[in-house]
């Protein structure tokens, strides 16, 4: 990437990021980058929070990259999107416009920050092998335990966490040169939006309400429909995991609600988790409150950017 200062702003689900990055991109005249694990695919919108509505800005289409770029049911990786992600700054910056890049997938931003080296990771035979008798518990306790900065993707999936240690055990980051990459990712401004847990928890409860009656169920089962593997959305995780498990019949729609719920509340307190321990580490983050508005902390934003 040769974008010398770029905007980041971070921050759990349901705390209104996608606006916020939105209203200041138009202030700036800049364009944004997803960091959204599941954005990125097509078909995927109201189970992944898509809502290109957030973009519009005083009638005017703010510029959105890496949502909609592969197809629901393939495994798009954080190669990937690393290969990706520098393609669109490049083309941002030869335009002389500013990115900013939003969202909440731990290893997404983590990538665009220069703070995992991405070292190959094919898959690993032996340790699939072993895997097979670990417990999920014991899984998500290696996964903190070989990786700097770990994956805060929702990891109900054995399929996913098997992965991400996978790429944890492959990554060429090491603790010594882990302060310079701190100060290197530094350069960026870093904001990140807080609320308080018991509002995030409304919030996650009612919009869980609002997608659900705005079709949700159909968009999965379209999916399903359409030859998308229950096992292909599973891996998703989150909404289309519990949507697919109650689709093909294996919990009701009680239980589906009442453990997505649940589960949606547990990623964005890891979220929050994650974006502490960086803190610790030395990433400079800068927290407005959510509770201000987002036009209020756009203006703080763009204000930031331009006094530089």
């Amino acid at each position: 990437m040769n974008a010398e200062r770029m905007i980041f702003i971070l921050g759990p689900t349901a705390a209104g990021k996608t606006r916020i990055a939105a209203l200041s991109a138009y202030a700036l005249g800049a364009e944004v980058i997803s960091a959204d694990s599941r954005q990125v695919y097509r078909g995927m919108d109201l189970g992944s929070g898509k809502d290109m509505a957030d973009y519009v800005v005083k009638g005017v289409a703010v510029p959105a990259h890496l949502i909609d770029i592969a197809d629901a049911g393939s495994r798009y990786s954080i190669y990937d999107y690393n290969r990706d992600l520098n393609r669109a700054v490049r083309e941002i910056t030869r335009r002389s416009h500013p990115v900013v890049v939003c969202g909440g997938s731990g290893m997404y931003l983590e990538t665009a920050l220069g703070l995992y080296a991405l070292a190959e990771a094919p898959e690993d035979p032996v340790f699939r092998e072993k895997a097979a008798g670990m417990s999920e518990e014991a899984l998500v306790q290696m996964l903190q335990g070989l990786a700097s900065l770990h994956n805060t993707t929702d990891l109900t999936d054995r399929g996913r966490l098997i992965r991400a240690i996978e790429v944890a055990m492959a990554d060429n980051s090491r603790d010594d040169d882990f302060p310079q990459r701190i100060e290197a990712a530094n350069r960026h401004l870093i904001f990140g939006i807080s609320m308080p847990r018991a509002l995030i928890r409304e919030r996650i409860t009612a919009r869980l309400k609002a997608r659900l009656e705005a079709g949700m169920l159909n968009e999965v089962s379209h999916l399903l429909n359409s030859g998308v593997l229950p096992e292909d959305l599973k891996y998703y995780g989150l909404e289309y995991r519990y949507l697919t498990m109650h689709l093909t019949g294996e919990i009701s729609y009680d239980e589906m609600y009442s453990s997505l719920n649940t589960a949606i509340h547990q990623f964005a307190k890891r979220q929050m988790t994650w974006f502490r321990r960086m803190e610790k580490k030395g990433l400079k983050i800068r927290w407005l409150d959510g509770m201000n508005g987002p036009e209020f902390n756009a203006e703080i934003i763009a204000a930031a950017y331009r006094d530089k």
